[in-house]
């Protein structure tokens, strides 16, 4: 039997009574790598902060793993990685190893010394994203693609079963894109991490992806990746508000 990760019931949320998310109702299991696609300000972020337990819902129920959000005290199950490559400081004093088992934090504690086991953990995180030989190397050296990569070690360094990324290329220069993805695709199916991937590089990730959600406002498909790729542009247009054309080829669905 599959395990829930992610259970979404009738969940909705408002600005200031502007209503961002209506009566979202999605479900991910264990293993599944899903893309959360849609256009900018259909709120693909907001819902990620609420999963994240950031916002809370003005309306539905939120489960993690089958407990509800409210009570929920597992954070360490949860890896989440954001734009930072788009921001982030290139002056901070410290090495990708230091960066990456400062994710070990939480679960330590503030005030507890990392260990020749720790040093390990951040060691094999960085070996799962291919940048174990830049563990000495300060974090301010390296490319947008390179950091994210380390980023994601540090999510990855708790041992955590779900993954949530909110624009991860945000700052990765073109060429390096699928480079990146087919990292993820990786981690998905060899090491069995469940994924939620907010993004709008469609041509690469429904390729790689096990299942689609496209948002906005409310979920408008939710389903299979083979299933999405059956859609019709006119029906993924009206759900983006404007025109979308998906050029088919072997590899690639482009939006």
């Amino acid at each position: 039997m599959t395990n829930s990760i992610i259970q979404l019931d009738d969940v909705s949320f408002s600005y200031d009574h502007s209503l961002v998310l209506d009566k979202i109702t999605l479900q991910v299991n264990e293993g599944e790598f899903w893309a959360l696609i849609g256009p900018n300000g259909s709120g693909k972020s907001t819902l990620i902060n609420i999963i994240l337990g950031l916002l809370k819902p003005s309306r539905g129920k939120l489960e993690l793993f089958g407990e509800n959000i409210d009570t929920f005290k597992e954070r360490e199950r949860i890896g989440y990685v954001s734009q930072k490559s788009n921001s982030f400081n290139t002056g901070f004093p410290a090495t990708v190893l230091e960066v990456v088992r400062s994710g070990l934090t939480r679960k330590k504690g503030l005030l507890k010394r990392f260990t020749d086991a720790d040093r390990k953990r951040a060691l094999d995180a960085l070996q799962m994203v291919g940048m174990a030989s830049f563990a000495d190397q300060s974090i301010g050296e390296l490319s947008g693609g390179q950091q994210q990569r380390v980023f994601i070690a540090r999510a990855l360094v708790g041992e955590p079963d779900l993954l949530i990324m909110d624009e991860p290329t945000v700052g990765i220069d073109q060429q390096n894109v699928a480079s990146f993805y087919s990292m993820l695709n990786e981690l998905n199916r060899e090491h069995g991490i469940a994924i939620v991937l907010v993004t709008h590089e469609i041509d690469l990730v429904t390729d790689l992806a096990t299942h689609v959600a496209c948002l906005n406002r409310t979920v408008h498909f939710h389903g299979m990746q083979s299933d999405y790729k059956k859609m019709d542009d006119a029906d993924i247009s009206k759900w983006y508000g404007h025109p979308v054309r998906r050029v088919h080829s072997q590899t690639s669905e482009v939006e």
